[in-house]
């Protein structure tokens, strides 16, 4: 075939990156073995009940045909208010706009900010998708690691480190997936300076907002920041609803308006009976609560579980769908670990540094499983951990 463009070829880059023990796990269990998996992050219950009728009513009220560029009027109208309530700042449905899902919204965010051979800078432990999501761009990047100790808080000093001339936007994740960490407001006012004295956009990830075990600060709603911060949300883990396919973007007019452009090029709207049943969710909150509080009590019961594991440390998870242990202390190949733990007690975990070289040393536990095996698996992992030396001396 002729040759591609190296644009697209270029996106992911070759190479392993921890994911081969997610993928044998899935494999073993698939072929019949009793494996517990902790390395997806996808809901293991169903969308809302209510969620589902109101599409089955939108199927049948013929919402059959295209819909606006930056989404229907009522849905852009409900991811404002959820947007408002998110970010803290009133916001306008002309500063929101539809994608198809939080990924899109990233994606086009990045192509919002960046030009090729510009520079952008990704605070770690992040999301599997930030550093091809920039080179999708065409734009490098540098990425500055949060240190564990630190309870994966970001650090200004770090971060103007990195800085260079054509350095454009940061992209940070709160609450963060992997290690769970809610920034605090301390550390995200320092870094709003940085974005202020440097004239960048922020790039903020809040698609976890409503599944944090602290305050929830948006950057967006400190002095100065709304004019040069991209929220990106999504109905995803919010409002069970990982299959449909719903995010949006949280920015100024001027740019949201810009970014109808590129829907017209990419998307060219979404599916209307998808869009009226989301932005009934989102007007009543379906399934917001339920789904924090099971969260909440899974997080509690596998801490209370894993406590006083043989030099097993928790780092970070205060939110989101996830806990971080760092098990450097037993073994410091924290791929070698999760191996071992697949193996062995036939748990499939994470590695850590498939999210960057801070989680280097640690394994990411989700909680997307009932809590009797969540209670189960933490037994494993404390069992493996308290035996690990012993059995490899």
């Amino acid at each position: 075939m002729p040759k591609p463009s190296s644009r697209i070829s270029g996106i992911v880059p070759s190479g392993k990156d921890g994911w081969e023990v997610h993928s044998a796990a899935w494999a073993r269990k698939a072929a019949g073995e009793d494996i517990i998996m902790l390395s997806v992050g996808d809901h293991d219950f169903d969308t809302p009940s209510q969620t589902i009728e109101a599409c089955v009513a939108a199927v049948r009220g013929s919402n059959h045909h295209y819909t606006p560029l930056p989404g229907l009027p009522r849905l852009r109208q409900a991811m404002a208010a959820a947007s408002s309530a998110c970010t803290g700042v009133e916001t306008s449905p002309n500063q929101v706009i539809a994608t198809p899902g939080g990924q899109a919204a990233l994606y086009a965010a990045a192509q919002a900010v960046l030009d090729p051979g510009d520079h952008a800078i990704v605070v770690a432990p992040y999301y599997a998708t930030y550093p091809n999501t920039f080179s999708a761009a065409g734009a490098s990047f540098t990425v500055v690691e949060t240190p564990a100790e630190d309870g994966f808080q970001p650090r200004a000093d770090m971060i103007r480190a990195a800085l260079k001339p054509n350095t454009r936007a940061i992209l940070i994740n709160t609450p963060n997936n992997p290690t769970g960490a809610v920034y605090s407001r301390e550390r995200l006012e320092q870094l709003a300076e940085v974005c202020r004295e440097h004239d960048l956009w922020l790039l903020s990830d809040e698609v976890y907002w409503t599944l944090g075990g602290g305050e929830h600060i948006s950057p967006r709603s400190l002095p100065g920041m709304a004019e040069r911060t991209l929220v990106i949300n999504s109905m995803s883990k919010s409002h069970g609803m990982t299959g449909w396919r719903m995010g949006w973007l949280t920015g100024p007019q001027e740019m949201i308006t810009l970014l109808i452009n590129l829907n017209l090029v990419t998307t060219y709207g979404l599916p209307a009976f998808i869009s009226v049943a989301c932005a009934e969710a989102l007007e009543n909150h379906y399934g917001v609560k339920d789904i924090a509080e099971r969260y909440a009590a899974r997080r509690t019961i596998f801490l209370d579980a894993i406590r006083g594991a043989n030099e097993v440390t928790v780092r970070g998870s205060e939110g989101g769908m996830y806990i971080m242990l760092d098990v450097s202390a037993v073994e410091p190949d924290d791929e070698k670990f999760a191996w071992g733990l697949l193996d062995k007690e036939k748990v499939g975990v994470m590695p850590g540094s498939s999210f960057g070289e801070a989680a280097a040393g640690h394994i990411r536990i989700s909680l997307c499983q009932p809590e009797p095996i969540l209670q189960e698996a933490a037994l494993r992992v404390r069992r493996f951990a308290s035996n690990y030396r012993r059995e490899a001396a």
